[in-house]
């Protein structure tokens, strides 16, 4: 490696809850500030997704569409934000949180892990606007996505907190219609990583056991999984990887 990653201890010294330590069947909802609640209560460390509103504000929420979560038809993006935390989850009570909600929830009370999501068409309007609300936030703090291009518009905006790189094996074109077969070699080629510089690695579990991660560990780089969902997983992980980020069970 030509860069010198810049991962801290905590990054990695408690398992990550996905998406908070959420369970839809008593309606806590995933990316929820009750999800995050429940996480700082188990001394969890947290990670949550953030989505673009049409206003330009990083959004808590995973899904590209609203169908899933909400049971309205469309795409978050198309939004702005005064509606879209108007907007309960489905199952319950619950309204949809800005990123700036989020911080001012955990308020550094346990590391927080927050992913980019991207459609990998270039736009940087997201990695801007995190890359503000990032520096005004006292805690513990990391940042990742699986668009290389969003790690090289963090570093551009100046960001500090630990980048890290989200991947895979193998990317398909039905779980990646937006890539082209192209852009899918590449991910899984790990062909941006140098320039992308990241500080840690985000692995699929189900991808393991494989040299990336491997290689990576060896070079000193902190390696966390997703999505450990039992013992087993959890089991693997620890032979390749040094955390886990898990949902539908306690570790």
């Amino acid at each position: 490696m030509t860069w010198q990653p810049h991962a801290p201890d905590w990054l990695v010294a408690r398992p990550i809850a996905h998406r908070g330590l959420h369970d839809p069947a008593r309606g806590i909802i995933e990316n929820s500030l009750t999800a995050a609640r429940r996480a700082i209560a188990k001394t969890y460390a947290i990670e949550c997704d953030v989505q673009l509103s049409k206003d330009g504000e990083a959004i808590v929420f995973h899904d590209d569409t609203l169908t899933r979560l909400l049971g309205m038809p469309g795409e978050i993006g198309a939004l702005a934000t005064q509606d879209l935390v108007r907007c309960t989850y489905k199952g319950s009570s619950e309204q949809v949180a800005t990123l700036p909600d989020f911080f001012a929830e955990i308020a550094g009370r346990t590391p927080l892990i927050v992913e980019l999501k991207s459609r990998f068409d270039g736009d940087a309007r997201l990695a801007a606007r995190v890359a503000r609300l990032a520096a005004n936030y006292a805690g513990p703090l990391a940042l990742k996505s699986f668009d290389p291009q969003m790690l090289h518009a963090l570093r551009e905006d100046g960001t500090e907190r630990p980048l890290g790189l989200v991947a895979q094996a193998h990317y398909t074109a039905e779980d990646w219609p937006q890539l082209s077969a192209s852009q899918r070699r590449g991910l899984e080629a790990l062909v941006d990583f140098p320039g992308a510089r990241p500080d840690y690695l985000s692995w699929h579990v189900g991808d393991l056991p494989h040299a990336t991660p491997m290689l990576r560990r060896v070079q000193g780089m902190k390696i966390m999984t997703w999505t450990v969902r039992n013992a087993a997983e959890q089991a693997l992980t620890a032979q390749w990887a040094d955390q886990i980020i898990f949902e539908g069970f306690e570790p």
